[in-house]
């Protein structure tokens, strides 16, 4: 029996291999839209250390979660798997496939496992919570989390903010454990996973990196940071790209110090990504030359779901 689904084509891979052309380059081809699943690609005051799109780029295909939220909101995964699948939802009723990008991989894996379903929490905790963030650091919240649901407490990335309040106000909220909610299998889907990698020999995917952070440089990549450094404690500025740069300025190092940070940094991000992938063995993987190959799979997977 044929599968009746839609499909999303996931266009994955490590940094800088080339997955917004290749993206735009399905979405036109198809006749769709593009989703991103960069976790930084959110925030609008982001823009020369997150890669996006250019504004070329943009105009050629209709893009989705490309500057829809301010550096001062907090966004998470789960409410990003949340929104993602009701835009899908109205993207499904008109198109068969949707195309999908990025690299960060709790917002690819809601996409290709589901979110947890979590409570809905009164505003005012959360307000309380990024108060107390602000106020007394992340050392107090992880002291409470640490109390009140030691399970999680083990598991999650202590230095990430974000997820210590998502925790701490569904604890609040519920007066349950945070861990009680989230789920042990993946969600069943309305749509069918088409995952697409793109690799290519690491000296060259290393030079594209340091390439690519030297144009980010030219473009102004330190004075972008510069100007959300009061933001630097942020969880989606706590990563490869600015950290680096806010070290700088508080005195850490000098700025030749910095670039070589930046790009050493960056060329570590693309391994760790790479190790991710690998725990998925159904991506199929492509080189940046082998749209043709690409296409006939496409092709051929595509009427399996018509």
């Amino acid at each position: 029996m044929k599968n009746t689904k839609p499909v999303l084509i996931s266009v994955v891979g490590p940094t800088a291999v080339g997955k917004t052309d290749l993206a735009i380059d399905l979405a036109t081809t198809l006749g769709t839209e593009i989703i991103s699943a960069d976790s930084r690609q959110f925030y609008r005051e982001l823009t020369i250390g997150t890669a996006k799109p250019s504004e070329e780029e943009l105009q050629k295909v209709k893009h989705h979660f490309i500057d829809s939220h301010s550096i001062s909101d907090w966004y998470s995964a789960g409410a990003y798997g949340r929104d993602a699948e009701a835009l899908l939802r109205k993207l499904y009723e008109h198109k068969q496939a949707v195309v999908a990008v990025g690299g960060s991989s709790l917002y690819l894996k809601s996409l290709w496992e589901g979110f947890d379903d979590m409570p809905a929490i009164p505003s005012h905790i959360r307000e309380a919570l990024i108060e107390t963030f602000k106020n007394e650091g992340l050392e107090k919240l992880l002291e409470e989390l640490r109390a009140k649901d030691p399970e999680y407490y083990q598991e999650v990335d202590q230095k990430n903010g974000q997820r210590i309040i998502r925790a701490l106000e569904v604890i609040r909220g519920t007066n349950e454990k945070f861990s009680s909610f989230r789920k042990s299998k993946s969600k069943e889907l309305f749509y069918e996973n088409l995952k697409i990698g793109l690799t290519m020999d690491r000296e060259a995917l290393f030079q594209r990196i340091n390439q690519r952070m030297d144009a980010m440089i030219d473009a102004g990549l330190f004075e972008e940071a510069a100007s959300l450094f009061d933001y630097k404690d942020h969880n989606a500025l706590q990563t490869v790209g600015y950290s680096e740069i806010f070290h700088f300025m508080e005195g850490a190092y000098d700025k030749d110090e910095a670039i070589r940070l930046l790009k050493r940094n960056s060329r570590r991000y693309a391994k760790r990504q790479m190790t991710w992938f690998r725990r998925y063995d159904d991506i199929h993987w492509f080189t940046p030359g082998q749209r043709d190959e690409l296409l006939k799979l496409i092709q051929a997977k595509l009427p399996e779901i018509q």
